[in-house]
């Protein structure tokens, strides 16, 4: 076949859909030391439909009886929805990264989640955004800029991009042809370190009062929007709280669910005491696997289908990567999410088996 002959319009296409398609790698890319960025499309004909910004949970066959789910920003932009990328940084002790790195070839396929997540200027609309991003942050930042240099050119965006050396600014290149094409977007880095051969003439150290307000002056009167590593996150948080900034207008990224609750507590709320009530325990029956079990009050879905052996993919089991959605056949459950599953979803009747309760008997299909 034909370049030409693969060609169809957009209106031709379905939604790519996470449930019936799978992703087809279609290259793999070395943007800096340790960090590769794999771009996919649908194994159909098909087109994506997502916010800039959010992410997608990735099941990788790190061991053939047993993946592993691992969660990626999308670095793509929507404006181009033929295809996806993911642009991702091997850590020391990676496990899911570093098979990817190893192993994943254009051609191969995989299973995909999403895509979720409210970390979208989309969902927060303004007049001008303040980006400021650490290391591989820099990825939700890169879709949403793409997407507004594609689309809103005229967005007035201040991006601050920071990292360990020189070497380490992603799409540096990208975002200084980007920034020459959107009059209203300005661009500055920040390293903590370089070498003589750098040759960096830019600003080093770490985002502080005086940096910030070199960069971008009027931040104050931004939406800001921060990501990267947890330290690097909690000092942009200091500094602009020291400032007096508005933190209502401060949003930031990071795949760490919310605190479990307390054991005492989930007895409290199903109202036990010292002993189990027996008329309070809920039994789940996973028809695809032919499996009943018992669920004790306060214990999820996920839980107890790993107390009787049946397997649900989890990745965040804080209820937002999604990856552990599971039908709800009948029965009723408490769910309390954090973003990981749809309105419409819920609707058809779809769960999200790390952070649903069974109230009563329920049956899933797992």
């Amino acid at each position: 076949m034909t370049i030409a002959a693969s060609f169809q319009h957009l209106d031709e296409l379905k939604p790519w859909n996470d449930r019936q398609h799978l992703l087809e790698c279609i290259s793999v890319t070395a943007e800096a030391p340790d960090v590769m960025t794999f771009a996919f499309r649908s194994n159909k004909p098909g087109w994506f439909r997502y916010l800039p910004g959010q992410f997608v949970t990735l099941e990788l066959p790190v061991t053939p009886d047993d993946p592993v789910m691992r969660t990626y920003t999308l670095s793509s932009s929507p404006s181009r929805p033929f295809s996806v990328a993911v642009t991702v940084k091997a850590q020391k002790d990676s496990i899911g990264t570093r098979w990817m790195f190893d192993h994943l070839k254009p051609g191969m396929t995989l299973k995909a989640f999403g895509a979720l997540g409210d970390f979208t200027f989309v969902r927060y609309p303004a007049e001008k955004y303040l980006f400021i991003s650490a290391g591989s942050g820099v990825t939700p930042m890169m879709s949403m800029t793409r997407w507004m240099a594609d689309c809103t050119p005229q967005s007035n965006v201040a991006f601050i991009s920071c990292a360990r050396q020189p070497e380490d600014l992603l799409f540096r290149g990208e975002l200084e042809v980007l920034s020459a094409h959107m009059p209203n977007m300005s661009l500055g880095f920040i390293v903590e370190g370089h070498q003589p051969r750098d040759s960096w003439h830019g600003l080093r150290g770490r985002v502080d009062g005086t940096k910030l307000s070199l960069l971008a002056p009027d931040f104050m009167e931004r939406t800001v929007f921060c990501c990267g590593p947890e330290p690097f996150m909690r000092g942009v948080r200091e500094t602009l709280k020291s400032a007096g900034f508005d933190m209502t207008h401060y949003h930031e990224e990071s795949f760490q669910p919310a605190n479990a609750p307390d054991p005492a507590e989930l007895a409290i709320r199903a109202g036990v005491t010292a002993a189990v009530d027996p008329a309070s325990v809920s039994n789940v029956t996973f028809t695809m696997a032919g499996k009943q079990a018992k669920c004790q009050p306060g214990q999820t879905i996920l839980q107890t289908a790993r107390s009787a052996g049946v397997r649900i993919g989890a990745a965040c089991e804080g209820g937002l990567c999604g990856t552990c959605r599971v039908m709800k056949i009948s029965g009723e459950v408490e769910m309390n999410h954090n973003g990981g599953i749809l309105d419409d979803e819920i609707d058809e009747g779809y769960i999200l088996a790390c952070c649903s309760r069974p109230i009563g008997d329920v049956q899933i299909e797992a």
